[in-house]
């Protein structure tokens, strides 16, 4: 694999000498080899070491650049030719060489002698815990191939006849990085491979992508490894609708993998250490990777601006937004990492960038973690040859709950990931389908960039009457999978509901049904491989109560997910506990003859709680509605009927109502609540006018609240003038009256909440 990111560029031409005798070859080879030419060292290397009377000492060292040139531009056959030549000949060798062979050996899907040789790694270096995970691992390997028929993999025909990898979407299609030569001009090499520069290019639509083209037999892979079902690719024909994305994005070196801002007005993609002309090197002569940022203006990228945290003396690349923005996952090879390459994150709030925190051990290993992707749940896919896999890179998932990887690293196994180098997937949120890109033998050459799609592992659920066995209809099914809520079915006239079950994970299925006891039964997808399940409910006729709701944000009243209810018994303290899906929705059976408390939590949202009286005993078909509405950290409200003296600020009695009935009441409900007073006035008067009498409109209402007994350090305030309308009335336009009074508002923002 001839990818840009492993993990500095190097910017040096190729030094094409040609020697004839031993030691002059062994010296332009040390050449090329230093100065990152791999592909030109190689041979002079090979020329040496058939020569005759080659000393010992020298024989070795060149044996051993030999081997790691071939691993560098990911010839994996000739580097497990060289380093079993190596150490066959040479055990004492540096324990890397052995890392190196083993990884050789499962890259070829040789993973029995891989196993062997991972443990004598492990013998000569007992820290670095891929010795001992490698061998165990390789005990069995049934789990990488559990799900292996659950997916169909195509070839994609945009691939060409160099590197093409690392897709995003954008638009309803694809941009992607490649070498591809289709601009017509003359291109610069890369010395390390001898290939061109990376650039960005673009396909508009994802759908024709999903089509094969020309590629016999290229379907799902059943239990085979990418290897195991090589399929000739003898003609491809290309889609001519690839596009070159950006001509101000691409420049002459490389550009790499990109992530885009919500609305696709932003990017940030990966770039050598160049901008506006003008390149910069590390203090040892290493132009290192960067990332950047750009703004869509015009239908045309400008705006381009270095990141606040890149370096000239480590590189910088792969960046992954999360769902919200908020976040910005990357790949970096700083100091004080666990590896070759980690993968951090950084805050990103208002247009300001925090300080890069790395992911820590749990996703971090003594190897290289690049390429990573953020799905719409916020949980992340990246690529590592440090955890355990089939050989190179794998692709892993990791779900991610305050930027913990809090149930494990999880390998996506085959046909996904093969014995090749597998990275740069992109998806939805539950994986059904999605692209990524590899260097297995299917392609043409190199990198190339596949789609996959998952059918579906059926699971039908019938509720039955517990006593007289008959299917019950209308019955809520909710789905809980890894302890999270996740959709509400609902079973048809014969009792039976379907569904797709996700592999590795953990599933119940609880019945509820108006005037019959709550029921579950469970199910593991991590035990049982069956592609077509069939489980069964009986439901038993029930006196109780059903306690349910939606838990929905203040703010807009959507649903909330992710938001832990716990329902206590306060009789027998015992306690129900739910986490919400997207649905916000959460159930409970409720105990007679006890008072109950109802508690909603989610990270940066004030708990909410709620108490509940006795509910009676003997009274059937009960059914008992709490819906809950959440304040967060951020949210933005409007207070009506805040009213002052034109060009004055002082709290008008009618606007003392709203203050005294809503803002009192929340902030002594939320005692560790703080929130900003925000006031806003039309644009009539000046810029500098309006600005001061916002300023003392917002003062104003917070010495009220401060009058009577609200704690002032619990409140901030700011005038914003005229500068953040919610309509036309700017400036130069004549507006009513009304559309006036609409920009004349009161906001409070909530800051932070307990």
């Amino acid at each position: 694999m001839k990818r840009f990111f492993q993990i500095s560029i190097i910017l040096v031409l190729a030094i094409s000498g040609t020697f004839t005798y031993g030691q002059a070859k062994l010296k332009a080879a040390n050449r090329q080899f230093e100065d990152f030419s791999y592909l030109n060292a190689i041979p002079l290397y090979e020329g040496y070491l058939k020569e005759k009377n080659v000393e010992q000492p020298a024989r070795q060292e060149a044996l051993k650049k030999l081997a790691y040139s071939y691993r560098r531009i990911q010839d994996i056959r000739n580097a497990e030719r060289v380093y079993a030549d190596l150490i066959r000949d040479y055990p004492d060798t540096e324990s890397e060489n052995y890392l190196y062979y083993a990884q050789s050996l499962a890259g070829n899907g040789k993973y029995r002698e891989s196993q062997k040789i991972y443990s004598k790694y492990g013998e000569r270096q007992a820290a670095d815990l891929r010795g001992k995970r490698f061998t165990v691992s390789y005990m069995d390997m049934s789990r990488f191939y559990r799900d292996s028929s659950t997916y169909k993999i195509t070839y994609l025909p945009i691939n060409s006849r160099q590197a093409d990898f690392s897709p995003m979407y954008y638009k309803g299609g694809l941009v992607f990085c490649s070498a591809r030569e289709e601009s017509g001009a003359i291109k610069k090499v890369f010395s390390w491979n001898q290939t061109p520069f990376l650039d960005l290019y673009f396909v508009a639509d994802t759908a024709e992508l999903r089509v094969q083209r020309g590629v016999p037999g290229a379907s799902a892979l059943g239990g085979m490894s990418a290897s195991n079902s090589d399929n000739a690719v003898a003609s491809i024909q290309p889609l001519t609708k690839v596009e070159e994305f950006s001509r101000i994005l691409n420049t002459k070196y490389h550009e790499g993998p990109m992530s885009f801002f919500k609305g696709e007005q932003k990017v940030i993609f990966t770039r050598n250490n160049y901008n506006k002309g003008k390149t910069r090197e590390s203090k040892d002569g290493v132009n290192k990777l960067k990332l950047f940022s750009g703004d869509l203006v015009n239908n045309a990228w400008s705006n381009i601006k270095e990141l606040p945290f890149n370096s000239d003396e480590y590189s910088v690349g792969h960046p992954a937004l999360s769902p919200d923005n908020t976040k910005l996952y990357f790949v970096s090879d700083m100091p004080g990492g666990y590896g070759g390459t980690d993968i951090y994150v950084v805050e990103y709030n208002n247009g300001t960038w925090g300080s890069p925190v790395n992911l820590g051990k749990e996703i971090n290993t003594e190897g290289n973690e690049m390429f990573p992707f953020a799905d719409e749940n916020g949980n992340l896919y990246f690529a590592s040859d440090g955890h355990e896999g089939l050989g190179g890179l794998d692709i892993f998932y990791a779900e991610m709950k305050d930027e913990v990887a809090y149930r494990g690293v999880v390998n996506l196994g085959a046909p996904i990931n093969s014995e090749k180098d597998d990275f740069g997937l992109i998806t939805d949120g539950n994986r059904n389908s999605g692209f990524f890109s590899s260097n297995r033998k299917m392609g043409v050459h190199d990198d190339n960039i596949y789609s996959f799609a998952k059918s579906c592992r059926e699971m039908e659920l019938i509720v039955y009457d517990a006593a007289s066995k008959t299917p019950l209809e209308n019955v809520d099914v909710r789905t809980i999978v890894n302890g999270e809520n996740r959709d509400l079915r609902v079973t048809g006239i014969e009792g039976s509901t379907k569904m797709c079950l996700q592999s590795e994970s953990e599933y119940e299925f609880k019945a509820i049904k108006e005037g019959y006891q709550t029921n579950s039964v469970v199910f593991s997808t991590k035990s049982n491989s069956a592609q077509k399940t069939q489980l069964a409910l009986y439901l038993d006729k029930s006196t109780g109560t059903l306690l349910r709701g939606v838990v929905k944000s203040e703010v807009n009243q959507q649903p909330l997910s992710g938001v832990q209810v716990t329902l206590q018994n306060e009789k027998d303290n015992t306690k129900q506990t739910v986490v919400t899906g997207a649905d916000g929705a959460y159930e409970f059976d409720v105990k007679p003859n006890a008072n109950h408390k109802l508690t909603a939590q989610k990270d940066k949202y004030a708990t909410t709680k709620e108490a509940f009286d006795k509910f009676k005993s003997g009274k059937s078909n009960k059914q008992f509605q709490a819906d809950l509405a959440m304040y967060g950290e951020g949210d933005i409200f409007k207070l009506n009927n805040i009213y002052y003296d034109y060009g004055k600020f002082f709290i008008r009695t009618d606007a003392a109502k709203e203050l005294d009935s809503r803002l009192i009441p929340l902030l002594k409900k939320y005692p560790e609540m703080k929130i900003e007073i925000r006031s806003h006035t039309d644009a009539r008067s000046s810029d500098t006018y309006n600005m001061q009498l916002s300023d003392n409109r917002a003062r104003a209402v917070v010495d009220y609240l401060v009058a009577r007994g609200v704690d002032p350090a619990r409140l901030v305030s700011k005038g914003y003038g005229e500068t953040e309308p919610i309509n036309e009335c700017v400036d130069g336009v004549q507006c009513t009256e009304l559309d006036y009074k609409q920009n004349r508002r009161t906001e409070f923002r909530i800051l932070a909440v307990k």
